[in-house]
């Protein structure tokens, strides 16, 4: 791991240990999801290229929805940044602009959040073929 990289990596760190100290352990858990949910998606294209979905959605109750934003802070484009440094550690090239979306789900399923990622809908896997060659 070079200078560079162990650096990113304390920053990422300290990044997700204010969040925790600010808001409880829900931020913290919610990129570890996002992050999960780019890792589990990437595809690897021609070239070695790794591709990722752009759009992600996260859904969470009222109550930690409620929580999460009391304070005024954006949190759709702190985890967006988040998941953008994830990605740039890890060499994916995103389907598009990103995007991570926050709303309210009174049917979360496990009772604390859920998360999706997807290739924005105006994206078409052609682009992913002729951007390779």
């Amino acid at each position: 791991m070079g200078a560079l990289s162990a650096l990113e990596q304390t920053l990422e760190n300290r990044w997700d240990a204010l969040w925790a100290r600010l808001l409880d352990k829900e931020p913290v858990e919610v990129v570890d999801a996002l992050r999960r949910e780019c890792d589990d998606n990437a595809v690897v294209c021609r070239g070695g290229r790794v591709m990722v979905p752009n759009a992600y959605d996260v859904e969470l109750p009222d109550d930690v929805h409620d929580h999460l934003t009391r304070t005024g802070t954006d949190v759709g484009q702190a985890l967006t940044d988040s998941l953008c440094r994830h990605a740039e550690r890890r060499g994916y090239e995103f389907a598009g602009p990103l995007a991570v979306h926050v709303a309210r789900c009174p049917d979360v399923p496990n009772g604390r959040y859920r998360v999706a990622g997807r290739v924005m809908e105006h994206v078409s896997a052609d682009g992913f073929f002729y951007a390779t060659h």
